[in-house]
């Protein structure tokens, strides 16, 4: 062991259990990005200084799209994994390509999955796509940042060796019984990358988004907001990508640079570069004080009514 080195603290990757019954915090990170992204798209929805005119959507349809949102992240989550990160395996055992329980999801195919469901449900209820797109792309970043946090107290997905003060030993009792005796890390110190991408592409993400959303006039020309996640998503998680350990199953798939997670993310750049090409640009502008001051007065009233 290197005593410069953070050793992984020993957590329990089973939150509560009761007899077969095994709540995860890789499950609740799911249902906290969620049920909280939720909960903000509600907030936005809500929030009349956001739009140009009343919002293209109420509160109930906000809450049917929960569903296809859970759907989307799941289904292109693991069929993200499957098709990209271990097909030869999911060849041979189709079957196991159901067994979501043993892990094994993408974040690329997650977010294309939730793109895709949001899409389909704009469309069956005529809403316009790109606004849905638009809500959801801001929330994103909130489940982003719980799966990481969720990824880095499972003690995967972790960075390459280094020799920085912060680097940490993903290796302990736990960890080693639960693998056959042996660390799948091993003993050197390693990039937390799970919590750099945490960092990167859920709070500054967030952050970034919501200036645009709630300081300028994003959401009234749709499809602006998706294209900044697009590109704001690639670029970070391309960025990591640089102190990731690719997968074993993979390896770097050019030279000891170029990695999936790399070449899942150019195509989500082009494509939002390629929205901000359809939109005309960026065209936005900050928003005035009398939009900030008909939304407080809407706020004041909806909290008399209550």
């Amino acid at each position: 062991m290197h005593s410069a080195a953070i050793v992984f603290p020993d957590i329990d990757p089973v939150l509560i259990s009761w007899g077969p019954i095994a709540i995860r915090w890789y499950a609740l990170a799911y249902i906290a990005g969620l049920v909280i992204g939720w909960r903000y798209i509600v907030s936005m929805v809500e929030t009349p200084g956001l739009w140009k005119g009343p919002a293209p959507l109420d509160r109930e349809m906000v809450d049917d799209s929960l569903l296809w949102a859970a759907l989307g992240v799941i289904l292109g989550g693991r069929i993200g994994y499957v098709l990209f990160y271990n097909p030869a395996f999911y060849w041979e055992h189709p079957l196991d390509a159901l067994k979501v329980w043993h892990g094994g999801m993408s974040f690329h195919g997650g977010t294309m999955g939730v793109i895709v469901a949001m899409w389909l449900f704009s469309r069956s209820r005529k809403i316009q796509p790109l606004t849905m797109l638009d809500l959801v792309t801001a929330a994103a970043p909130i489940g982003l940042f719980f799966g990481r946090i969720a990824n880095f107290i499972n003690g995967e997905l972790w960075g390459r060796v280094t020799d920085v003060s912060w680097g940490v030993i993903f290796c302990n009792q736990r960890i080693a019984l639960t693998h056959g005796g042996f660390c799948p890390a091993g003993d050197l110190p390693r990039h937390p990358s799970q919590l750099y991408e945490a960092a990167l592409e859920g709070i500054l993400l967030f952050i970034v988004l919501r200036i645009f959303t709630h300081r300028t006039t994003a959401l009234r020309k749709p499809g602006t907001v998706a294209a900044m996640f697009l590109v704001g998503y690639g670029a970070a998680r391309t960025f990591v990508e640089f102190f990731r350990q690719p997968d074993e199953q993979l390896g770097f798939l050019y030279g000891h640079w170029l990695t999936m997670g790399m070449l899942l993310s150019a195509p989500m750049v082009l494509l939002g570069l390629g929205l901000f090409a359809y939109l005309g640009g960026f065209g936005l502008e900050w928003r005035k004080n009398g939009d900030k001051k008909s939304e407080a007065t809407a706020k004041a009233k909806s909290s008399d009514k209550k």
